[in-house]
């Protein structure tokens, strides 16, 4: 689950999953078993501790060739990468968890230079050979640590174990859904994603429209007269992000309202599977404020549903929820 966005990413595991608190979120990430890292496309996910190795030994490899002309205009060698693998392993042995202020100082000394953008790309190069993932939170900073004192028990899956089990996990959760929309989400070369669904053809079943196939569960169902649903959806989430093709949820009109030019997808207010406008939070000392911007005017129901979904989001966070429209 993309998770560039922490705290918007927390929601959007508690949206799916009824009755959890964000403090019991909290508190499954400081614990290790909710871990966030660099995969994939690649950014931020948020992925389960038994599934972090097997995944990042898959994407790695792809994620690794696409920032090598980037670590070259960096002046990010190998050998200066390898060195600084080493004063992570130095620094953060033994359980420590150090936020990126407190962690630089530990480079500079050893004369690696963490200005214009070498900081982060030296910790993805970490990330991405399973040296380290996220730590515990100091307060409100995020932390790193080292991956095998976070998550000790290594689960591995052979390179076509590992490719099965991606396109299931994203069919079974995200379909209907195309190839494309597989390859954009996985980051994976298209040779590969194209065999990881041949992998899971005799388990899913797919639907022709246009030019376009799309793959999903063979055990679902459509529901003859579907019930009306409102959601208040994170920033960033994967009900939107997941797809390459993203028309069956908003239109072109509203395109541009819930995710800008340069890629930044915010919160938005889905009624009956559709794109109907995006939502904001204040933070209050007991108090969450829930402002909404609506793309087109919603009726009665529709509004009592989005103050029900408010409800869930103030129970969520622990606070009292207030919809101002």
């Amino acid at each position: 689950m993309q998770a560039q966005d922490y705290n918007q990413a927390k929601w959007a595991i508690g949206s799916r999953l009824p009755h959890i608190t964000e403090e019991q979120i909290e508190s499954a990430f400081n614990q290790g078993e909710i871990i966030r890292t660099h995969l994939m496309r690649p950014t931020w996910h948020f992925v389960s501790a038994d599934d972090i190795y097997w995944m990042l030994e898959l994407t790695a490899p792809q994620i690794k060739s696409a920032t090598k002309s980037r670590h070259r205009d960096l002046g990010l060698t190998e050998t200066i990468l390898k060195k600084s693998r080493e004063i992570l392993i130095r620094t953060l042995e033994g359980n420590q968890a150090l936020t990126r202020e407190e962690l630089k100082p530990f480079f500079n000394r050893d004369g690696i230079n963490t200005d214009e953008q070498r900081f982060p790309h030296i910790m993805l190069d970490a990330e991405i050979n399973g040296l380290v993932c996220s730590g515990v939170m100091k307060g409100k900073k995020q932390t790193f640590a080292l991956l095998n004192e976070r998550v000790p028990q290594k689960r591995t899956l052979t390179k076509d174990e590992a490719l099965s089990k991606l396109a299931k996990i994203y069919f079974t959760s995200h379909g209907p859904a195309t190839l494309p929309d597989f390859i954009w989400w996985s980051g994976l070369p298209v040779t590969e994603a194209r065999k990881a669904l041949e992998m899971n053809k005799s388990t899913l079943i797919s639907e022709t429209i246009g030019t376009e196939t799309y793959w999903f569960e063979d055990s679902i169902k459509p529901a003859s007269t579907p019930p009306d649903s409102v959601y208040l959806l994170p920033a960033f989430d994967e009900y939107l992000i997941s797809y390459k093709n993203r028309s069956a949820a908003i239109t072109a009109d509203h395109h541009k309202k819930a995710i800008s030019n340069n890629g930044i997808f915010w919160p938005v207010i889905v009624v009956n599977g559709q794109i109907s406008g995006v939502w904001k939070r204040t933070l209050k000392k007991d108090q969450v404020l829930i402002e909404l911007d609506h793309f087109r005017p919603h009726n009665k129901k529709e509004m009592q549903l989005i103050n029900h979904a408010a409800d869930k989001y103030g129970y969520f966070s622990g606070m009292k929820a207030e919809v101002i429209f």
